[in-house]
């Protein structure tokens, strides 16, 4: 008797490990192109297209309530951003995107946290020329109040338009450490110690 529920226990567990990381495949939500998206990940693609028209329209109302006190963006050339600061762009002269198309391509939930994933489109007027910055983001929200709000973003460029000039390529250094900390060693001829 003892042994069959030794067994039962054993099997019960087993099944309930096996499901287990079923159970957690709906905590992420991809949009495959053959059907239709769930509404949680609908709601994540209405979010981006909020924050896209907001900063294309330059609604410093909209993008707050898109943007958490506490928001940090980091844009695809690195340069770190506040929220105070995004909004503070908005009304800079011919500084901002003249259009911004973000498209989701994944969200996964954890409690009142949703991380996207997605590509972007992006394209402003350049000393150049029209420019054209695909790319890819991260952003993470929290659920609050009934609203989402960006906490992080994060931008990498994928693809350049023609008008952005090319980057030069890195040269070769024949320094025995050229190895470059900002503030603590500036290379072999610092007066610095190397640590």
């Amino acid at each position: 008797m003892i042994k069959q529920m030794v067994r039962r226990t054993k099997s019960l567990l087993l099944a309930l490990c096996m499901a287990l990381p079923g159970a957690s495949a709906g905590a992420q939500q991809t949009n495959p192109a053959n059907t239709n998206p769930p509404p949680a990940f609908r709601e994540m693609q209405q979010v981006e297209d909020r924050w896209a028209a907001a900063v294309t329209k330059r609604d410093q109302y909209a993008l707050e309530l898109v943007l958490a006190p506490q928001y940090i963006g980091i844009s695809a050339s690195g340069d770190v951003t506040t929220r105070d600061q995004q909004i503070a762009h908005l009304f800079v002269k011919n500084a901002g995107p003249d259009s911004l198309e973000q498209k989701v391509i994944s969200a996964r939930f954890v409690g009142d946290i949703a991380i996207v994933n997605g590509t972007y489109v992006m394209s402003w007027k350049g000393e150049k020329g029209p420019v054209l910055e695909k790319g890819i983001f991260s952003h993470v929200f929290e659920h609050v109040r009934d609203n989402w709000l960006c906490l992080n973003s994060q931008r990498t460029v994928v693809a350049e338009g023609e008008a952005q000039k090319e980057k030069p390529k890195a040269k070769h250094s024949d320094a025995a450490s050229p190895l470059h900390i900002p503030l603590v060693y500036k290379g072999p001829d610092s007066t610095q110690p190397l640590q």
